[in-house]
This record gives structure tokens, sequence and C-alpha cells, in this order.
């Protein structure tokens, strides 16, 4: 895909495509998760977050491991991909590949974080 400029970003399409992924799971997946773990449990009703135990017992399964991550790390890259857009909207232009490289880097190293997180919990390895 061609620039203003001319260059041609061959990773744009990856970066478009974690967007859009990041996009759709973050809209379907974090209000829900919101209202099941945080709402419902504020308002006395049983989550399987209740107590410490039920925590590590189900971030011990490899699932809710992979769901975490991908939640995690799906919304970081929509993120960093929707801020790149809204600096170059308010006329950032200089340092493109800086911006794309501060952007698109932060949400790997969020995404690393992440995953040495869920690694590190208590109950096996993801």
């Amino acid at each position: 895909m061609a620039h203003e400029h001319g260059e041609v970003d061959e990773l744009e399409p990856l970066w478009w495509g974690l967007f859009a992924a990041g996009g759709g799971l973050t809209a379907m997946f974090t209000p829900a998760h919101i209202l099941l773990q945080n709402v419902l449990g504020a308002i006395g009703l049983p989550v399987a977050t209740s107590s410490y135990e039920r925590t590590r017992h189900l971030t011990a399964n490899p699932i809710v491991r992979l769901y975490l991550l991908a939640l995690t790390s799906l919304s970081l890259f929509h993120w960093a991909h929707r801020f790149r857009y809204y600096l170059m909207d308010f006329g950032v232009s200089g340092g493109r590949r800086a911006i794309a490289a501060a952007c698109y880097g932060s949400a790997i190293l969020g995404t690393l974080g992440a995953l040495v997180t869920l690694l590190r919990l208590p109950g096996g390895k993801a």
C-alpha cells in the first residue's frame, strides 16, 4: 500500500488485520467480561473469580489463558493502530516509521508482558 510519500509498507496488511481482529474481539468480549466479572460480582452474584482459589483454578486452564492473552494482545494492537492513525489525522506527519515503531512496539511489549504474566501464574504452564 502506497503512502503519500511513495513509501510502501509491506506490513500494513498485518497491522490492519490485527486492528480488525482486536476491534471485533474487544467489542464483543470486553463488555461481557466486565459484566460477568465486575458488575454481577459487585451486586453479590457468584462469579468465576469470587475467590483466589477459584481464580487460580480457572487461570490454570490453558484455554482461559489463551483467551486472556488474545483479549489483551488484540486489544493492544487495536489501540496501537488506532492511535497511530489519530496522530496522523492530527497532523503529526514527521517520523512515520518512528510513530509506527512506538505504537506497534508498545503493543508487542504489552503482549510479551501479558504472556510472561500468564506463564508465571500458578497452576501449570499455558
